[in-house]
């Protein structure tokens, strides 16, 4: 090393204060046993390393040669000559990322997901499960007023489309109007801060909300959506395809598995609000067909919302409303009735 600077060994002994004797000494001195098993250990290691194409670190490499070679070495002597020569193993170790500051859309709920009508506060996630030829995903929107799904789409990939598909389809359902002050309520994932979906959004005249990074609690409508999910379809079984899966998944969100009522309230709810209209027209047919009408809307126990009407129109057929529109006719034939209420406000069911 001295003579590789160029300066004089008398200069450099002096300047480091040993004596020249012992350097001569030194450079002829040969290496001591610990220096050799250490050169030694370090070819092992290279070997071990290498073959296994350079996967193993510092713990697998100990006991490959612990176990596989019969080696005495401790942990971090092999540590520290991997690292002295340049050798790590896979994965990388992995650094904490702090998420960006940057916000996409503020926190318009605040965790208050109550709403007195329809179409004021939608949620909306993505959800995951497995089958045998890999992942499907699925997103969902809900209303929190009935919480019901009024759009959904799934893919075999998470991307920006999945989440717009499923908004447009709740859009397309529904028919918001514009300036409502419709909300749809997500995460920051990079699905719904894309610019696919917000731009979708804004164009449908929707105030874009999202909650703080990492925080379930924040959109804890949908994440309870998701556990019923998780219970009632998905963790039932396992599936083989993809295929297979997105049928399931089809079936349970396009059924009637929504939110439902007992008879007993359905039948209160349905009488409490036709005695009234009923006493006011006082026709004993009329009256037969608000019982049977009655009795028909207890036994389909998945209707949210019965409205009564004050103008009644006796006829063969009668046709229950929900909050999504008109639903299916009980029976009978003909001109179908629709009741309403004299406010014509929808009575919600408990």
């Amino acid at each position: 090393m001295i003579s590789d600077e160029g300066l004089a060994v008398k200069t450099a002994c002096r300047a480091l204060e040993v004596t020249t004797a012992g350097f001569y000494e030194w450079r002829t001195r040969p290496l001591s046993p610990r220096a050799i098993r250490r050169v030694w250990l370090a070819d092992v290691i290279r070997e071990v390393h290498s073959t296994s194409r350079g996967v193993y670190g510092a713990p697998r490499v100990h006991a490959e040669l612990r176990l596989g070679r019969g080696i005495i070495v401790g942990h971090n002597l092999i540590a520290r000559i991997m690292r002295d020569e340049g050798l790590a193993g896979l994965p990388a170790r992995k650094r904490f990322r702090r998420p960006g500051d940057s916000v996409t859309a503020i926190d318009l709920v605040d965790r208050c997901f109550a709403r007195d009508e329809p179409d004021r506060l939608w949620v909306t996630d993505i959800t995951e499960h497995r089958t045998r030829e890999g992942k499907l995903y699925c997103a969902v929107v809900l209303d929190t007023f009935s919480r019901r799904v009024v759009g959904w789409s799934i893919d075999a990939s998470p991307t920006s489309a999945l989440v717009t598909n499923a908004l447009s389809m709740a859009i397309e359902n529904r028919t918001p109007r514009a300036g409502g002050g419709l909300i749809v309520h997500s995460d920051q994932g990079p699905q719904f801060t894309s610019w696919a979906f917000t731009t979708r959004a804004r164009e449908s005249g929707l105030l874009a909300s999202m909650g703080s990074v990492g925080d379930c609690y924040d959109n804890a409508v949908i994440e309870s959506f998701w556990g019923r999910m998780q219970t009632e379809l998905l963790n039932r079984r396992r599936w083989r395809t993809r295929v297979e899966l997105a049928n399931a998944m089809f079936e349970y969100l396009e059924t009637p598995h929504q939110p439902k009522v007992s008879s007993g309230s359905c039948r209160h709810a349905c009488r409490e609000g036709l005695v009234g209209v009923v006493d006011d027209v006082g026709d004993e047919a009329v009256v037969e067909l608000a019982d049977e009408f009655v009795e028909q809307v207890a036994e389909r126990c998945d209707v949210v919302v019965a409205v009564v009407s004050a103008t009644l129109v006796v006829s063969s057929s009668v046709r229950v409303v929900s909050d999504g529109g008109h639903g299916p006719d009980i029976a009978g034939c003909g001109e179908p009735v629709v009741l309403r209420s004299p406010s014509a406000d929808p009575v919600r069911l408990p």
